[in-house]
């Protein structure tokens, strides 16, 4: 049963709930004219978030509490960093903030990457966010600090990453963009999961499987499999072999 609709002017990019559940964010595109927004909500409020009683759905005047317009590079990716004080964006440009859910004012900047941010995950104590981007790299950074930890490299985009709950492991996910797609030969090898770790930095693994770029991979939340989403239609859910949780990568 849909609860509230919410009108936007152009494409919603990112979206997500904060800590409590309470308050939502999502970014819009900056397209048709429109500015990107992220704009922030508090579910507890009828004046933000308006549903009738009739079962019919309100949404002309459903206001944000704060709407921050990003008027340099639009939001690509977003999530919420622990305890709810503020978001962590990634731009087209590179470029990584933190937007405070209170006053909308820009906490910390970082600038890593070179090329657009495809994608922001957190880890499972949201002290570390990892980034996928265009520019062929994923890195990872302190929610808090904005400090860049470690960089993790391959030979083409990462459309997407994702930390493990249970290992010093990342997973990245890529290939190219998918209108590139036809242009290119399938060679094998172009669309694998790649697996690295986390404190070293190494590659030690890569999946096949999918027939074009992987748009989005995750750990489940008990470590033991992973998914992955790809252009060809696919989603691949893989669980870890026994080996898998007794590797050691040599020092």
């Amino acid at each position: 049963k849909q609860l509230a609709l919410l009108n936007t002017n152009s494409a919603v990019r990112t979206c997500g709930f904060d800590f409590s559940g309470n308050i939502i964010m999502f970014s819009t595109d900056k397209q048709m004219g429109y500015q990107c927004f992220l704009n922030f909500f508090d579910l507890r409020d009828p004046q933000q978030i308006g549903t009738n009683t009739h079962d019919e759905v309100f949404s002309n005047d459903n206001n944000p509490y704060l709407s921050i317009p990003c008027s340099e590079h639009k939001i690509t990716s977003a999530v919420w960093g622990p305890l709810g004080e503020f978001v962590i964006a990634g731009h087209e440009n590179g470029e990584i903030n933190q937007f405070s859910a209170k006053s909308g004012d820009i906490l910390k900047k970082a600038k890593e990457h070179t090329r657009q941010i495809n994608d922001i995950q957190s880890s499972v104590d949201l002290t570390m966010v990892i980034t996928a981007s265009k520019d062929n790299t994923s890195k990872l950074f302190d929610s808090n600090s904005l400090d860049h930890i470690k960089t993790f490299r391959t030979e083409r985009p990462v459309n997407s990453a994702a930390i493990s709950p249970t290992m010093d492991h990342v997973v990245m996910g890529g290939g190219q963009e998918a209108m590139e797609v036809t242009t290119t030969s399938t060679r094998i090898g172009k669309f694998e999961a790649r697996f690295f770790h986390a404190t070293y930095e190494e590659e030690f693994g890569r999946v096949k499987g999918h027939f074009g770029p992987i748009n989005c991979v995750a750990f489940h939340p008990d470590g033991k499999s992973y998914s992955s989403g790809g252009e060809d239609g696919y989603v691949r859910i893989h669980y870890f072999d026994p080996q898998y949780f007794d590797f050691e990568l040599e020092a």
